[in-house]
Protein backbone atom coordinates (compact mmCIF):
# COMPACT_ATOMS: atom_id res chain seq x y z
CA UNK A 1 0.00 0.00 0.00
CA UNK A 2 1.35 3.25 -1.20
CA UNK A 3 2.05 5.95 1.51
CA UNK A 4 0.82 8.87 -0.48
CA UNK A 5 -1.56 8.60 -3.44
CA UNK A 6 -1.19 10.69 -5.90
CA UNK A 7 -4.42 11.43 -8.48
CA UNK A 8 -3.80 13.26 -11.92
CA UNK A 9 -6.74 15.37 -12.62
CA UNK A 10 -6.74 16.36 -16.12
CA UNK A 11 -8.09 20.23 -16.62
CA UNK A 12 -9.21 22.90 -19.27
CA UNK A 13 -5.84 24.38 -21.03
CA UNK A 14 -3.95 21.46 -21.06
CA UNK A 15 -3.53 21.71 -17.52
CA UNK A 16 -3.80 19.00 -14.49
CA UNK A 17 -4.61 19.29 -11.27
CA UNK A 18 -2.53 17.50 -8.81
CA UNK A 19 -4.07 15.27 -5.94
CA UNK A 20 -2.35 14.09 -2.74
CA UNK A 21 -3.62 11.94 -0.29
CA UNK A 22 -1.94 10.96 2.67
CA UNK A 23 -2.97 7.12 2.70
CA UNK A 24 -3.03 6.02 6.24
CA UNK A 25 -6.65 5.79 7.72
CA UNK A 26 -6.05 3.68 10.06
CA UNK A 27 -3.46 6.08 12.04
CA UNK A 28 -5.30 8.89 10.92
CA UNK A 29 -3.28 9.76 8.28
CA UNK A 30 -0.13 10.12 11.15
CA UNK A 31 3.17 11.61 9.02
CA UNK A 32 5.71 9.04 8.43
CA UNK A 33 9.23 10.13 7.08
CA UNK A 34 8.25 7.37 4.39
CA UNK A 35 5.14 9.81 3.44
CA UNK A 36 8.37 13.57 3.50
CA UNK A 37 10.33 11.21 2.11
CA UNK A 38 7.88 10.60 -1.08
CA UNK A 39 6.36 14.15 -1.03
CA UNK A 40 8.88 16.11 -0.85
CA UNK A 41 10.59 16.01 -4.25
CA UNK A 42 7.24 16.20 -5.82
CA UNK A 43 7.10 19.54 -4.60
CA UNK A 44 10.52 20.60 -7.09
CA UNK A 45 8.68 18.92 -9.36
CA UNK A 46 5.32 20.54 -9.33
CA UNK A 47 7.18 23.89 -9.04
CA UNK A 48 8.53 23.87 -12.32
CA UNK A 49 6.05 21.56 -14.46
CA UNK A 50 3.93 23.97 -16.26
CA UNK A 51 1.09 21.47 -17.03
CA UNK A 52 0.63 21.42 -13.09
CA UNK A 53 -1.94 24.19 -12.00
CA UNK A 54 -3.00 23.44 -8.63
CA UNK A 55 -2.47 20.17 -5.72
CA UNK A 56 -4.76 19.00 -3.30
CA UNK A 57 -3.35 17.82 -0.29
CA UNK A 58 -6.17 15.77 1.90
CA UNK A 59 -6.26 12.53 3.91
CA UNK A 60 -7.65 8.91 3.62
CA UNK A 61 -10.94 8.20 5.25
CA UNK A 62 -13.20 11.36 6.75
CA UNK A 63 -12.04 11.18 10.41
CA UNK A 64 -8.21 13.07 9.65
CA UNK A 65 -6.36 14.92 7.59
CA UNK A 66 -3.22 13.91 9.36
CA UNK A 67 -3.73 13.91 13.41
CA UNK A 68 0.32 14.04 13.72
CA UNK A 69 4.19 13.02 13.42
CA UNK A 70 5.25 9.62 13.46
CA UNK A 71 5.12 9.34 17.44
CA UNK A 72 6.11 5.60 17.95
CA UNK A 73 8.98 5.77 15.79
CA UNK A 74 10.29 8.83 17.13
CA UNK A 75 10.08 7.44 20.64
CA UNK A 76 11.83 4.49 19.79
CA UNK A 77 14.47 7.02 18.00
CA UNK A 78 14.84 8.39 21.51
CA UNK A 79 14.78 5.18 23.58
CA UNK A 80 17.45 3.57 21.50
CA UNK A 81 15.40 1.10 20.42
CA UNK A 82 15.19 2.37 16.93
CA UNK A 83 17.66 3.38 13.57
CA UNK A 84 20.22 6.07 15.04
CA UNK A 85 20.06 9.40 14.20
CA UNK A 86 16.10 8.71 13.00
CA UNK A 87 15.08 12.07 14.97
CA UNK A 88 18.05 14.43 14.03
CA UNK A 89 16.46 13.37 10.06
CA UNK A 90 12.85 13.01 11.05
CA UNK A 91 12.81 16.58 11.80
CA UNK A 92 15.20 18.01 9.46
CA UNK A 93 13.29 16.29 6.50
CA UNK A 94 10.29 17.23 7.96
CA UNK A 95 10.80 20.85 8.35
CA UNK A 96 12.53 20.82 4.98
CA UNK A 97 9.33 19.86 3.51
CA UNK A 98 6.75 22.50 6.17
CA UNK A 99 8.74 25.12 4.68
CA UNK A 100 8.79 24.06 1.11
CA UNK A 101 5.05 24.36 1.34
CA UNK A 102 5.20 27.78 2.76
CA UNK A 103 7.20 29.03 0.12
CA UNK A 104 5.47 27.23 -2.83
CA UNK A 105 4.57 29.62 -5.43
CA UNK A 106 1.73 27.68 -7.00
CA UNK A 107 -1.86 27.11 -5.57
CA UNK A 108 -1.19 24.54 -3.23
CA UNK A 109 -4.67 23.61 -1.36
CA UNK A 110 -4.76 21.52 1.72
CA UNK A 111 -8.35 19.84 2.39
CA UNK A 112 -8.04 20.40 6.44
CA UNK A 113 -11.28 18.00 7.20
CA UNK A 114 -11.42 16.22 10.42
CA UNK A 115 -8.10 16.14 12.87
CA UNK A 116 -5.50 18.23 12.11
CA UNK A 117 -2.76 18.08 15.12
CA UNK A 118 0.96 18.33 15.39
CA UNK A 119 2.68 17.29 11.89
CA UNK A 120 -0.61 18.03 10.16
CA UNK A 121 -0.86 21.10 11.29
CA UNK A 122 3.08 21.64 9.68
CA UNK A 123 1.85 20.73 6.34
CA UNK A 124 -1.19 22.85 6.22
CA UNK A 125 -0.31 26.09 7.93
CA UNK A 126 2.24 26.56 5.17
CA UNK A 127 -0.52 25.97 2.57
CA UNK A 128 -1.81 29.20 0.76
CA UNK A 129 -5.07 28.09 0.42
CA UNK A 130 -6.15 26.39 3.81
CA UNK A 131 -9.67 24.58 3.69
CA UNK A 132 -11.32 24.07 6.99
CA UNK A 133 -14.75 21.89 6.99
CA UNK A 134 -17.44 21.36 9.56
CA UNK A 135 -15.31 18.58 10.97
CA UNK A 136 -12.27 20.70 11.56
CA UNK A 137 -10.42 20.22 14.91
CA UNK A 138 -7.11 21.79 15.04
CA UNK A 139 -4.69 21.61 17.62
CA UNK A 140 -0.98 21.73 19.06
CA UNK A 141 -1.52 19.15 22.04
CA UNK A 142 2.26 18.52 22.77
CA UNK A 143 2.14 20.16 26.13
CA UNK A 144 0.89 16.78 27.56
CA UNK A 145 3.75 14.80 25.90
CA UNK A 146 6.48 16.81 27.11
CA UNK A 147 7.34 18.69 24.00
CA UNK A 148 6.28 22.01 22.73
CA UNK A 149 4.27 23.43 19.24
CA UNK A 150 7.06 22.84 16.49
CA UNK A 151 6.50 22.49 12.81
CA UNK A 152 6.27 26.42 12.72
CA UNK A 153 4.48 26.79 15.52
CA UNK A 154 7.02 29.70 16.94
CA UNK A 155 5.79 31.46 13.84
CA UNK A 156 2.08 31.38 13.76
CA UNK A 157 1.17 31.59 17.40
CA UNK A 158 2.83 34.53 17.53
CA UNK A 159 1.13 35.99 14.92
CA UNK A 160 -2.48 35.47 15.89
CA UNK A 161 -4.75 38.35 17.45
CA UNK A 162 -3.76 38.99 20.91
CA UNK A 163 -2.53 36.68 23.08
CA UNK A 164 -4.34 33.33 22.03
CA UNK A 165 -0.99 31.92 20.45
CA UNK A 166 0.36 31.71 23.88
CA UNK A 167 -3.20 30.66 25.50
CA UNK A 168 -3.43 27.73 22.74
CA UNK A 169 0.42 26.57 23.35
CA UNK A 170 -0.52 26.19 26.87
CA UNK A 171 -3.80 24.72 26.84
CA UNK A 172 -3.36 22.30 23.76
CA UNK A 173 -7.12 23.74 23.11
CA UNK A 174 -8.41 22.89 20.33
CA UNK A 175 -9.85 25.24 17.62
CA UNK A 176 -13.16 24.26 14.75
CA UNK A 177 -13.31 26.12 11.29
CA UNK A 178 -14.18 29.58 12.39
CA UNK A 179 -11.80 29.82 15.12
CA UNK A 180 -9.10 28.76 12.53
CA UNK A 181 -9.93 31.19 10.17
CA UNK A 182 -10.21 33.55 12.72
CA UNK A 183 -6.55 32.93 13.94
CA UNK A 184 -4.97 33.11 10.89
CA UNK A 185 -4.83 29.16 10.23
CA UNK A 186 -7.86 28.57 8.15
CA UNK A 187 -8.74 30.60 4.67
CA UNK A 188 -11.87 29.17 3.39
CA UNK A 189 -14.86 26.77 4.62
CA UNK A 190 -16.45 24.59 2.63
CA UNK A 191 -18.35 21.63 3.81
CA UNK A 192 -16.38 18.55 3.68
CA UNK A 193 -19.20 16.60 0.86
CA UNK A 194 -18.03 19.55 -1.53
CA UNK A 195 -14.31 17.99 -1.93
CA UNK A 196 -15.23 15.83 -5.05
CA UNK A 197 -17.15 19.00 -6.56
CA UNK A 198 -14.22 21.21 -6.01
CA UNK A 199 -12.07 18.85 -7.96
CA UNK A 200 -14.07 19.01 -10.97
CA UNK A 201 -14.85 23.30 -10.31
CA UNK A 202 -11.13 23.11 -10.68
CA UNK A 203 -11.23 20.93 -13.80
CA UNK A 204 -13.46 23.04 -15.25
CA UNK A 205 -11.60 26.61 -14.91
CA UNK A 206 -10.40 28.64 -17.96
CA UNK A 207 -6.54 28.47 -16.71
CA UNK A 208 -4.07 31.29 -17.33
CA UNK A 209 -0.93 30.43 -18.31
CA UNK A 210 0.61 33.05 -15.32
CA UNK A 211 0.51 32.46 -11.59
CA UNK A 212 -1.97 35.41 -11.20
CA UNK A 213 -4.24 33.33 -13.34
CA UNK A 214 -3.57 29.94 -11.56
CA UNK A 215 -4.43 31.80 -7.86
CA UNK A 216 -7.33 33.67 -9.77
CA UNK A 217 -9.13 30.10 -10.75
CA UNK A 218 -8.67 28.22 -7.27
CA UNK A 219 -9.57 31.45 -5.44
CA UNK A 220 -12.89 32.04 -7.10
CA UNK A 221 -13.83 28.12 -7.00
CA UNK A 222 -13.11 28.43 -3.12
CA UNK A 223 -15.23 31.44 -3.09
CA UNK A 224 -17.83 30.23 -4.55
CA UNK A 225 -18.02 27.08 -2.46
CA UNK A 226 -17.62 29.01 0.72
CA UNK A 227 -20.54 30.82 -0.13
CA UNK A 228 -22.75 27.87 -0.50
CA UNK A 229 -21.36 26.16 2.69
CA UNK A 230 -20.90 29.11 5.33
CA UNK A 231 -24.17 28.74 7.01
CA UNK A 232 -22.96 25.52 8.08
CA UNK A 233 -19.77 27.33 9.71
CA UNK A 234 -19.88 26.91 13.35
CA UNK A 235 -19.74 29.27 16.27
CA UNK A 236 -15.95 30.60 17.40
CA UNK A 237 -15.12 29.64 20.48
CA UNK A 238 -11.79 31.88 20.85
CA UNK A 239 -14.14 35.11 19.06
CA UNK A 240 -16.32 34.13 22.29
CA UNK A 241 -13.89 33.86 25.16
CA UNK A 242 -11.20 36.24 23.52
CA UNK A 243 -11.54 38.57 25.93
CA UNK A 244 -10.94 36.32 28.90
CA UNK A 245 -8.26 34.36 27.48
CA UNK A 246 -6.41 37.94 27.16
CA UNK A 247 -6.97 38.38 30.35
CA UNK A 248 -5.93 35.02 31.45
CA UNK A 249 -2.78 35.46 29.93
CA UNK A 250 -2.01 39.23 30.98
CA UNK A 251 0.49 38.16 33.31
CA UNK A 252 4.46 39.03 33.11
CA UNK A 253 5.51 35.59 34.83
CA UNK A 254 4.63 31.86 33.56
CA UNK A 255 3.71 31.15 36.93
CA UNK A 256 0.88 33.69 37.18
CA UNK A 257 -0.86 32.63 33.84
CA UNK A 258 -1.16 29.40 35.27
CA UNK A 259 -1.68 29.69 38.85
CA UNK A 260 -4.95 32.16 37.34
CA UNK A 261 -6.21 29.58 34.42
CA UNK A 262 -6.32 26.62 37.42
CA UNK A 263 -8.01 28.89 39.69
CA UNK A 264 -10.90 29.85 37.30
CA UNK A 265 -14.20 28.81 38.52
CA UNK A 266 -16.23 27.86 35.52
CA UNK A 267 -19.18 25.29 33.65
CA UNK A 268 -17.51 26.43 30.20
CA UNK A 269 -16.85 23.19 28.92
CA UNK A 270 -13.91 24.71 26.49
CA UNK A 271 -12.51 26.68 29.56
CA UNK A 272 -12.36 23.30 31.54
CA UNK A 273 -10.65 20.98 28.96
CA UNK A 274 -7.89 24.13 28.67
CA UNK A 275 -7.61 23.60 32.23
CA UNK A 276 -7.49 19.97 32.47
CA UNK A 277 -4.49 20.08 30.02
CA UNK A 278 -2.79 22.50 31.95
CA UNK A 279 -3.36 20.55 35.30
CA UNK A 280 -2.11 17.43 33.56
CA UNK A 281 0.68 19.12 31.19
CA UNK A 282 4.68 18.95 31.46
CA UNK A 283 5.48 22.13 33.66
CA UNK A 284 8.87 21.59 32.01
CA UNK A 285 6.76 22.18 28.50
CA UNK A 286 4.66 24.88 29.61
CA UNK A 287 8.41 26.97 30.54
CA UNK A 288 9.76 25.99 26.95
CA UNK A 289 6.51 27.10 25.26
CA UNK A 290 6.47 30.39 26.48
CA UNK A 291 10.33 31.09 26.24
CA UNK A 292 9.96 29.76 22.34
CA UNK A 293 7.40 32.38 21.72
CA UNK A 294 9.29 34.97 23.79
CA UNK A 295 12.59 33.86 22.21
CA UNK A 296 11.17 33.19 18.33
CA UNK A 297 8.65 36.55 18.33
CA UNK A 298 10.99 38.51 15.81
CA UNK A 299 12.44 35.56 13.90
CA UNK A 300 12.02 34.83 10.49
CA UNK A 301 10.06 31.83 8.78
CA UNK A 302 13.78 30.06 7.92
CA UNK A 303 15.50 31.11 11.64
CA UNK A 304 12.17 29.70 13.42
CA UNK A 305 12.49 26.22 11.67
CA UNK A 306 16.02 26.23 12.36
CA UNK A 307 15.64 27.46 16.29
CA UNK A 308 12.69 24.67 16.22
CA UNK A 309 15.31 21.59 14.67
CA UNK A 310 17.79 22.24 17.52
CA UNK A 311 14.97 22.33 20.48
CA UNK A 312 13.19 19.25 18.98
CA UNK A 313 16.26 17.38 18.85
CA UNK A 314 17.57 18.67 22.28
CA UNK A 315 13.84 17.09 23.38
CA UNK A 316 14.61 13.91 22.04
CA UNK A 317 17.71 13.52 24.11
CA UNK A 318 15.80 15.41 27.32
CA UNK A 319 13.57 12.51 28.31
CA UNK A 320 10.83 14.70 29.46
CA UNK A 321 8.99 14.38 25.89
CA UNK A 322 9.79 9.98 25.44
CA UNK A 323 7.76 10.07 29.34
CA UNK A 324 5.30 11.86 27.84
CA UNK A 325 4.96 9.83 25.04
CA UNK A 326 5.29 6.66 27.06
CA UNK A 327 2.66 7.48 29.06
CA UNK A 328 0.27 8.72 26.87
CA UNK A 329 0.87 6.63 23.88
CA UNK A 330 2.70 3.90 24.60
CA UNK A 331 2.18 2.26 28.06
CA UNK A 332 -1.09 4.34 27.50
CA UNK A 333 -1.49 4.44 31.48
CA UNK A 334 -1.84 8.35 31.67
CA UNK A 335 0.36 9.17 34.46
CA UNK A 336 3.38 10.94 33.10
CA UNK A 337 6.15 10.99 35.64
CA UNK A 338 7.52 14.53 34.78
CA UNK A 339 10.87 15.54 35.86
CA UNK A 340 9.38 18.50 37.25
CA UNK A 341 6.38 17.90 39.28
CA UNK A 342 5.19 21.75 39.17
CA UNK A 343 6.59 24.92 37.79
CA UNK A 344 7.56 25.88 41.03
CA UNK A 345 10.45 23.47 40.69
CA UNK A 346 11.50 24.07 37.25
CA UNK A 347 15.35 24.57 36.80
CA UNK A 348 15.65 27.48 34.08
CA UNK A 349 18.81 26.70 33.18
CA UNK A 350 17.60 23.29 32.43
CA UNK A 351 15.31 24.66 30.06
CA UNK A 352 17.68 27.48 28.64
CA UNK A 353 19.58 24.30 27.54
CA UNK A 354 17.41 22.71 25.53
CA UNK A 355 17.73 26.50 23.62
CA UNK A 356 21.20 25.68 22.75
CA UNK A 357 22.94 24.41 19.29
CA UNK A 358 22.23 20.72 19.23
CA UNK A 359 24.91 19.73 16.88
CA UNK A 360 27.90 20.59 18.11
CA UNK A 361 30.17 19.80 15.33
CA UNK A 362 28.35 21.20 12.48
CA UNK A 363 26.27 23.72 11.39
CA UNK A 364 22.67 23.62 11.59
CA UNK A 365 21.17 20.92 8.93
CA UNK A 366 17.96 23.48 8.12
CA UNK A 367 21.07 26.31 7.45
CA UNK A 368 21.30 26.34 3.43
CA UNK A 369 17.40 25.60 3.35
Amino acid sequence: MSAIIFTEHAANNGKKIIQATLNSEKSLNALTLEMIEILAPKMKEWETDDSVAAIVLDGAGDKAFCAGGDIRNLYMGMTGDGEAGFCEKFFTEEYQLDYAIHCFKKPFICWGNGIVMGGGLGLMSGANYRVVTESSRIAMPEVSIGLYPDVGGTWFLNRMPGRVGLFLGLTASALNAADARYVGLGDRFVKHEKKALMIELLRGCQWGENLEGLHHGVNTVLRQLEQESIEDLPESQVIAHFDQINSLMDHYELKDIVATILELETDDRWLQKAQAAVKGGSPAAMAMIFQQLKRGRHLSLKEVFISEWDLSVNCTRAGEFAEGVRALLIDKCGNPDWRFKSLEEVDQNWVDQLFVAASKDQANPLADM
